[in-house]
């Protein structure tokens, strides 16, 4: 089982969001990650105006690249915009996921 834990914080213009995903209890197999979420990226792909849950869009977007890749394979630091351009279907995908 692969858990996802997410912590973040405001920064001026958005967001910094630690991650941690780990396999089971062995923490030898965690990886550590650094998620930069710009606040135009978030309003772009979660158009709803209340919504402000920054640690279940970052956990969702782990989610879809989990789905994708492993994760050691995930960028260890990165602007959350940049997973458009290795996935097109992000934005639409992370629409869903949130809407839902």
């Amino acid at each position: 089982m692969t858990d996802v834990d997410v912590t973040c914080e405001p920064r001026p213009g958005g967001w910094l969001c630690r991650v941690a995903v780990r396999d089971g209890s062995d923490a030898s197999r965690t990886t550590r990650h650094e998620v930069m979420v710009d606040a135009a990226v978030l309003q772009r792909l979660v158009p709803v105006p209340e919504f402000d849950d920054i640690d279940r869009l970052v956990r969702e977007t782990f989610a879809f690249l989990l789905e994708r890749e492993s994760k050691e394979s995930i960028l260890r630091r990165f602007d959350l915009a940049v997973v458009e351009r290795y996935f097109p279907e992000y934005p639409r995908e992370i629409e869903r996921r949130i809407a839902g």
